[in-house]
């Protein structure tokens, strides 16, 4: 594992880790589109819940580099009656046999089953822990003893990168940066500060800032800071 001086250069917290924080679906796994409802949406059946290429080996640097790796997902399946709470265990066993087949693992998995609309009153809410609301990173931050200033956040979605800015993470969005995100993303003029085409290039952001190697993803952020909403 490398030191602690090493992991943390660029903070002044120097005696708390970081950690990496992952979105679910659209980051580990495929997005479905479930045409009977005309929508992209997370999988619904335990069949449809595939992971995306490379996601094990990425993990698996980021175990290597001694970081702890916490996934934190709204999930309101459960609350809309797409699934059960037992399909959502399925997903994770089906997670966790896939990591542990590649040598890799996650070491927690933080999970909002609530919804303002739920079909369930008893997960009918409006929550801290669903994101852009900030409760599940800092329950883990408290449960891990990590620092969120010393933690990157990666999603696909802008309440992802919402929240990892609300609780002090660096971001990493997923995907592509289109002009519409400029509009909706909250507060305006928010921008993640790096932008992978998916988890691994994300990894490799994470392990540039460490090792202090350039990745092809580290200029999101000067084209940020010049304004543009295009990569």
């Amino acid at each position: 594992m490398p030191s602690t001086s090493r992991l943390h250069k660029w903070s002044h917290e120097e005696h708390l880790r970081g950690a990496v924080f992952l979105d679910r679906d659209g980051v580990i796994n495929k997005l479905i589109y479930h045409q009977e409802a005309g929508v992209v949406d997370s999988p619904f059946t335990v069949a449809q819940f595939q992971l995306l290429p490379r996601v094990p080996i990425a993990i698996r640097m980021l175990n290597d580099l001694g970081l702890p790796v916490i996934v934190v997902s709204n999930q309101p399946g459960i609350a809309k009656k797409h699934f059960s709470a037992r399909t959502l265990r399925d997903f994770d066993r089906k997670l966790n046999d896939a990591l542990t087949s590649a040598g890799a693992h996650v070491d927690a998995i933080y999970y909002c089953t609530h919804h303002p609309d739920s079909l369930i009153p008893r997960l009918r809410k409006r929550c801290d822990c669903r994101k852009p609301g900030i409760a599940m990173l800092k329950q883990a931050a408290k449960a891990f003893g990590i620092s969120l200033k010393n933690s990157f956040m990666i999603g696909d979605g802008l309440t992802d990168i919402e929240a990892g800015s609300r609780a002090g993470c660096r971001t990493i969005f997923v995907g592509r940066w289109k002009c519409e995100c400029c509009s909706f993303i909250r507060p305006q003029g928010l921008r993640p500060e790096f932008v992978a085409h998916n988890l691994w290039g994300a990894v490799q952001v994470v392990l540039a800032e460490y090792s202090g190697v350039p990745a092809p993803e580290r200029r999101a952020r000067k084209t940020f800071a010049a304004g543009a909403c295009k990569l």
